[in-house]
């Protein structure tokens, strides 16, 4: 089994980037989620809502700075967050250093809705909840890592082309792995297999599982036209359904920091 793919969200909601490398730190990817859209309240502006959000895009540049674009706007030039600290309602980003006004004007126009962008600026702030048995040194609100597999989404394709089959409706085209919001892509491994592993480790990086991933509407989105559906969540309601919730992938804690490749060994434990 390999690392096939590592993606990084600048902003949560919004696109992936996909990275040859990246940096693992003990609350997550370097770069990965650490700026959010609110609305006036703190209040999380999430794409399950939103699919707009699906449409921008962010890069890092060399100086530090947030580089947006997205359909219908021009593009904007976001330097690190200096303003005031507001309070933020939603899990592991409890606070948040507000951007420049001109942020927040952009993404009001994307949304037709008043909108803030915020900084996550203390990550430390934040431990791995009770329920996936976070330790004094874990800092993601449930796990560092989101990992998913590329032959668990063949088999998952396999059962949505059967039901439309079943349905006699025209054969769906292979979900985007982006509708699943995955930092970690792997690839070798027997589908779902993931499901049974209690730690992993990948490249250099010994992690230890804290729970596998119930998956949202968030899915429901195409990534690339934002129209919505009724898949993957159908069909996993109908195979991959437990506890009341539908699951794919899995969370990952790190036990030790160092660089994720692309094409590094993964080696369950």
């Amino acid at each position: 089994m390999e690392l096939a793919e590592i993606r990084t969200y600048p902003i949560k909601s919004i696109k992936g980037i996909s990275r040859s490398s990246a940096r693992m730190l003990p609350w997550g990817l370097e770069g990965d989620r650490r700026w959010a859209v609110v609305d006036p309240l703190g209040e999380l502006i999430w794409v399950g809502e939103h699919p707009q959000l699906l449409s921008v895009s962010a890069e890092e540049t060399p100086e530090g700075d947030l580089l947006l674009s997205a359909r219908g706007l021009g593009e904007l030039k976001v330097p690190p967050a200096t303003g005031e600290t507001i309070a933020v309602g939603f899990a592991n980003f409890e606070r948040g250093v507000l951007a420049g006004a001109d942020a927040h004007e952009w993404f009001t126009r994307l949304l037709g809705k008043p909108a803030r962008l915020v900084w996550q600026d203390a990550p430390r702030r934040y431990g791995v909840n009770g329920e996936p048995g976070g330790g004094p040194e874990e800092f993601a609100w449930a796990g560092a890592l989101h990992l998913v597999s590329r032959s668990s989404l063949a088999r998952l394709d396999d059962w949505i082309a059967e039901g439309a089959m079943q349905r006699q409706e025209p054969a769906p085209d292979p979900l985007d792995v982006a509708r699943f919001r995955p930092n970690a892509i792997i690839d070798g491994a027997e589908p779902f297999a993931e499901d049974a592993w209690t730690s992993v480790r990948i490249g250099e990086i010994d992690f230890r599982v804290s729970e596998l991933c119930d998956r949202c509407a968030a899915t429901t989105w195409h990534p690339a036209t934002q129209d919505g559906g009724k898949e993957p969540l159908r069909t996993l309601a109908k195979h991959r359904r437990w506890d009341g919730a539908s699951w794919f992938g899995i969370r990952l804690v790190p036990r030790n920091l160092g660089e994720l490749r692309v094409g590094d060994e993964v080696q369950p434990g």
